[in-house]
C-alpha cells in the first residue's frame, strides 16, 4: 500500500512532515476565526509580528535547528526535536 507517494519517493516520515504543516496551518485559521487578533505585537527581537508571523518564526527556525543537527551530528532526532518545540514556546510567547 503505497498511496500514491511512490510518485515522488516520499517517504512515511517526509509525508507526515507535510501533514503536520498542513495541520498548523488550519489550526491557525480555526484560532482566528474563534479568537479574532491580528493587530501585532512587539516582541524580543524588536519586530511586530502576528499569530501567523510567528508560526512561520517557528517552522522557519525548526528547519534550521533540525537540519543544523543534522549536520553536525545526524541521527536520531529526538534532540532536535526537543530544542524545536522548545523554539516554539519562546517564538509563540516572547516573540
Amino acid at each position: 500500500m503505497d498511496f500514491g507517494l511512490s510518485w515522488m519517493a516520499w517517504t512515511w516520515p517526509t509525508a507526515a512532515f507535510f501533514v503536520f504543516i498542513g495541520a498548523c496551518i488550519a489550526t491557525m485559521a480555526v484560532w482566528e476565526y474563534f479568537v479574532p487578533g491580528g493587530a501585532p505585537r512587539r516582541g524580543v527581537f524588536g519586530l511586530d509580528t502576528t499569530r501567523g508571523d510567528r508560526l512561520f518564526i517557528s517552522l522557519l527556525g525548526s528547519a534550521f535547528i533540525f537540519l543544523g543537527w543534522l549536520g553536525l551530528f545526524g541521527a536520531p532526532l529526538w534532540g532536535p526535536l526537543g530544542i524545536a518545540v522548545v523554539w516554539f514556546v519562546f517564538v509563540f510567547r516572547w516573540v
